[in-house]
C-alpha cells in the first residue's frame, strides 16, 4: 500500500508463440534417431476461464499511472500532474489505454505473462499535499463504485479486461477496503477529510461520523495485532467493518468490479483488518463470482508470524509471500544469508501454509526497494527471477524489473516505465520460464525437494506425478561449483538447459536411478532441466476457491483424470460432477459436515487420486459478528478464547477455539472482544475459555445462545460465567 503523507512528512495463439521459444529438449539415451520430447499444452487450468486457480500463471504487477500513457486526454491538470515525469509524487498519465496498448502489441504475452495486477481502479481524492503528494497510486479512495478518471472510465476498464482476455491474460485489481484517504480528526480541511461516497453520494466523513463508519482510536504504533486493526494506519481514515453500512457497501462495491469480468483481487493491508470480516467478505465473493484472491500481510526481514500463517490457512484467501520475498532478497540481492537460509525458508513455509503453492511469490514491489541495485550486477536479478519462476507459489513480477529498473524507497521505486525492450536478459528469462508453468505441472503444482546444497549453490527438484523439473542456481558471481553426487527423479537421458545458456547454464546427463554425471555450474550460473510425463496416475494439484458452502461449485485441477467422468469425494461424501476432463474437474460441494475436509477423486476406471487436504467447507453463508465478554479476569499468562457448536467457532474443540481475543482498544480488560465470521441466520451456542499454555479453564454455567443476523453484522455481549 501507499504510506500516507503525514508519515512521509514526519487466448491460445500468443501462448503457442511463447511456447515455441521455450520447448525443452529431452533426448532419450539409446535411441536412434534422436527423439525430441515436447511438453503438452493444457487448456483447462491454462485458460482465463479458470478464475480460481493461478498455479499455472505468472502475474505482472502494474502501477497504472507509471506504466504507459495511452490517452493523454484523461491526464490530470494543474498541480496533480507532472508532464516531465520527474516529480515522483504526482500523476504521470499512465492509464488503462496504455495497458491495452502493451497488451495488444504483445509485450506482455510474448514475455509469457498470463495475468496483470493493476492499481486500485476506484475513484481517489483530488487533493495535492504540501509535499506534492497525490493519489496516483490509487490507495486514497473516495468512491469505491466509480473509476479513477485519470485511469479511464468504465468503458476503458472493460476494454482493458476484454483486451487481456483476448490474449489469455487474467486481470487482477488492487482493492483497499481498510481505509479511505488521509484525514485529521481536528482539521476538516485536511485533504478531503476521509470522505466516502456511494456512486457519487456522500455517506460519511472522518470528522462527521454519527453512524460510526470509521475508527477514532488514534494511529497505530504497530505494537500488537489488535492495535494495527482498530487504529488508523498512519493518517488514513480507518473503516469500521463491523459497521453494517461499511460491510454492505464494500460487498456491493466489489460486485461491481466482479461484474466487469475481473479474474482476481489483491487485498491491501489485510493485517490491518479483522480476519472475521475478511472471511465473510470472501464468502460473498465466492458466492457471487469466485476469483483468486491474495492479501498483503507485510513481514520484515527474518520475521515469522503465526498470525500470518493462521490467516493464510483460514481467511479464505492466499497471501503475498513476504517471507519468501525477504529471504530471496537476503540471499541473492544483499548477500546477508546463504542457500541454507533459503532452504530453511522453503521447508518452513511448506509446513506453515496448508497450501504453499497458492501463495504469491515476488522479489520486489511498490513498497520495497527495487531488486536491482544501481551500479550492481544485473546477474543477481537474473538469478532471483530464475529461482522465483521455478519455485512453489504463484510468481508476480513488478513492472520494470525485466528492464532492470532501480530505485530505493517510495516513490523512487515507482518511476515511469523506462522502456519496453524485449531483448534484455531478464525479459528473455521470463519468456522462457513462464510458459513452463502451463506445460509442466511440476512447476505449477509440484512438491519441492532440496537435492544439493552449499553456501552458494542450491539444487532443487519440483515433482508432480511423473513430471519433474530440476533447477540449479549458483549465486556466487566469481566462483564456479563442481556438482557431484546429485541424484534426481529425472529419467535416464540427456537434458539441455531450458534457459538456453541465458544464465550460463549447461546440459546434464542422467543415468540409471536418476544419478547425474558430475558437472560444473558456472559462476553466477543457473540452469533448468525438465521432463514432462505423457501420462500420470490421477493427481490433484489444486482445489479452488479455497473455501465454499455446500451447493457451490469448485474447480479441481491436476493431471491424469482421464476423459470419462469419474467420482469426486469430499470427506466420505460423493459430490455431483459438473464437468470432467483430464486436467480439470468441476464438482458441487455436497452436504458434508463443515470444517476442514479431504478432497479426492477416482477415475472412471476406479484409480484413486492423491488426497488434497484441509479444504474448508463452510456451514453456510457468512456474516460478521462481534463477540464481547465482560468481567473475564485472567492470571498472568492467561488469554481468553471463544468456541461453539459450529465449525466457524471450532466445534467445541479448545485447540480450534477463536483467539486469543483482544482487550486493549475497542474494549478494555477485563472485557474481551473478537470479530468472527459465522453462519448467517443460525442459532448458535458458544462459550469462552481461558488458556495458559496447555492449561484450559472453561467458562461455567450454561451455553450462551445467539441467533445470527441473516444479512447484517451483529454484536453479542455476555458476562463471563464463573
Amino acid at each position: 500500500m501507499r504510506k500516507a503523507t503525514r508519515l512521509l512528512r514526519n487466448k491460445f495463439i500468443p501462448f503457442l508463440l511463447s511456447l515455441a521459444l521455450i520447448l525443452p529438449i529431452y533426448v532419450t539415451q539409446n535411441t536412434n534417431p534422436l527423439i525430441v520430447k515436447a511438453a503438452s499444452a493444457y487448456t483447462g487450468d491454462a485458460s482465463v476461464s479458470n478464475k480460481v486457480d493461478f498455479s499455472t500463471d505468472v502475474i505482472y504487477q502494474i502501477v497504472t499511472d507509471r506504466f504507459s500513457d495511452g490517452n493523454t486526454a484523461n491526464n490530470p491538470t494543474g498541480a496533480l500532474y507532472d508532464s516531465t515525469k520527474t516529480q515522483l509524487k504526482k500523476y504521470f498519465g499512465g492509464d488503462w489505454q496504455g495497458v491495452i496498448n502493451k497488451i495488444n502489441d504483445g509485450y506482455l504475452s510474448n514475455m509469457g505473462i498470463t495475468a496483470i495486477w493493476v492499481s486500485q481502479p476506484v475513484e481517489n481524492i483530488y487533493s495535492v499535499f504540501t509535499d506534492g503528494s497525490t493519489s496516483y497510486h490509487g490507495y486514497w479512495a473516495r468512491d469505491f463504485k466509480n473509476t479513477n478518471p485519470y485511469f479511464g472510465n468504465f468503458t476503458d476498464f472493460q476494454n482493458m479486461v476484454n483486451a487481456a482476455h483476448a490474449k489469455n491474460i487474467k486481470v487482477v485489481i488492487d482493492f483497499a477496503p481498510n481505509h479511505t484517504s488521509p484525514a485529521d480528526q481536528t482539521n476538516t480541511s485536511y485533504a478531503e477529510n476521509g470522505k466516502l461516497y456511494d456512486n457519487g453520494t456522500l455517506i460519511g466523513s472522518y470528522s462527521n461520523d454519527p453512524t460510526g463508519m470509521f475508527h477514532h482510536n488514534g494511529g497505530t504504533d504497530f505494537s500488537s495485532y489488535e492495535d494495527g486493526i482498530y487504529k488508523n494506519l498512519y493518517d488514513l481514515a480507518d473503516l469500521e467493518h463491523q459497521n453494517n453500512t461499511v460491510d454492505s457497501y464494500m460487498k456491493s462495491a466489489i460486485k461491481k468490479w466482479l461484474d466487469l469480468g475481473i479474474d482476481g483481487i489483491r487485498m491491501d493491508a489485510v493485517k490491518h483488518m479483522a480476519m472475521g470480516w475478511q472471511k465473510n467478505f470472501m464468502d460473498t465473493v465466492y458466492g457471487y463470482k469466485p476469483v483468486f484472491t491474495f492479501g498483503e500481510w507485510f513481514l520484515g526481514t527474518n520475521e515469522v508470524d503465526p498470525n500470518n500463517h493462521y490467516f493464510a490457512n483460514n481467511s479464505g484467501m492466499s497471501l503475498l509471500d513476504f517471507r519468501f520475498s525477504q529471504k530471496v532478497r537476503q540471499v541473492f540481492r544483499d548477500g546477508t544469508d546463504t542457500m541454507y537460509g533459503l532452504d530453511s525458508m522453503v521447508s518452513g513455509t511448506q509446513t506453515a501454509y496448508e497450501d504453499v503453492n497458492d501463495q504469491v511469490t515476488f522479489i520486489d514491489n511498490h513498497d520495497m526497494d527495487r531488486f536491482t541495485k544501481a551500479g550492481a550486477s544485473t546477474r543477481t536479478t537474473d538469478l532471483a527471477l530464475v529461482y522465483t519462476l521455478t519455485s512453489r507459489g504463484v510468481p508476480a513480477i513488478y513492472y520494470g524489473t525485466e528492464q532492470y529498473m532501480t530505485g530505493n524507497g517510495d516513490p523512487n521505486n515507482r518511476a515511469m516505465m523506462t522502456g519496453f525492450n524485449n531483448a534484455t536478459n531478464a525479459y528473455q528469462i521470463v519468456q522462457k520460464l513462464a510458459p513452463l508453468r502451463k506445460t509442466n505441472p511440476a512447476i505449477a503444482y509440484g512438491n519441492t525437494t532440496q537435492k544439493w546444497i552449499n553456501n552458494d549453490v542450491y539444487v532443487y527438484e519440483r515433482k508432480f506425478g511423473n513430471s519433474v523439473a530440476v533447477i540449479a542456481v549458483n549465486k556466487n558471481l566469481t566462483t564456479s561449483a563442481n556438482i557431484s553426487g546429485l541424484v534426481t527423479s529425472l529419467p535416464a537421458g540427456t537434458y539441455s538447459d531450458v534457459l538456453g545458456g541465458l544464465t550460463s547454464g549447461n546440459g546434464i546427463t542422467v543415468g540409471t536411478g536418476g544419478a547425474v554425471n558430475t558437472f560444473t555450474l558456472a559462476a553466477g550460473g543457473a540452469a533448468v532441466w525438465q521432463y514432462t510425463a505423457t501420462s500420470n496416475a490421477p493427481t490433484i494439484g489444486h482445489v479452488g476457491q479455497p473455501m465454499a458452502r455446500p451447493g457451490e461449485t469448485v474447480v479441481i485441477d491436476g493431471r491424469g483424470f482421464g476423459s470419462t467422468t469419474g467420482t469426486v469425494t469430499f470427506g466420505t461424501t460423493a459430490a455431483t460432477v459438473v464437468s470432467w476432463s483430464d486436467s480439470e474437474v468441476k464438482a458441487v460441494v455436497p452436504n458434508v459436515a463443515a470444517g476442514k475436509v479431504n478432497v479426492s477423486l477416482k477415475t472412471s476406471g476406479g484409480t484413486a487420486s492423491n488426497t488434497y487436504a484441509n479444504y474448508d467447507v463452510l456451514t453456510g453463508p457468512q456474516v460478521l459478528v462481534r463477540f464481547v465478554v465482560n468481567n473475564a479476569s485472567t492470571a498472568l499468562g492467561e488469554n481468553v478464547y471463544l468456541t461453539g457448536n459450529v465449525a466457524e467457532l471450532g466445534n467445541w474443540d479448545a485447540n480450534k477455539a477463536i483467539g486469543s481475543m483482544f482487550n486493549q482498544v475497542v474494549y478494555k480488560y477485563p472485557s474481551w472482544y473478537y470479530d468472527v465470521s459465522v453462519p448467517a441466520g443460525t442459532t448458535i451456542q458458544f462459550k469462552y475459555l481461558k488458556k495458559n499454555g496447555s492449561t484450559v479453564t472453561w467458562e461455567g454455567g450454561s451455553n450462551h445462545t445467539y441467533t445470527v443476523p441473516s444479512n447484517a453484522t451483529g454484536i453479542v455481549t455476555v458476562n463471563w460465567q464463573p
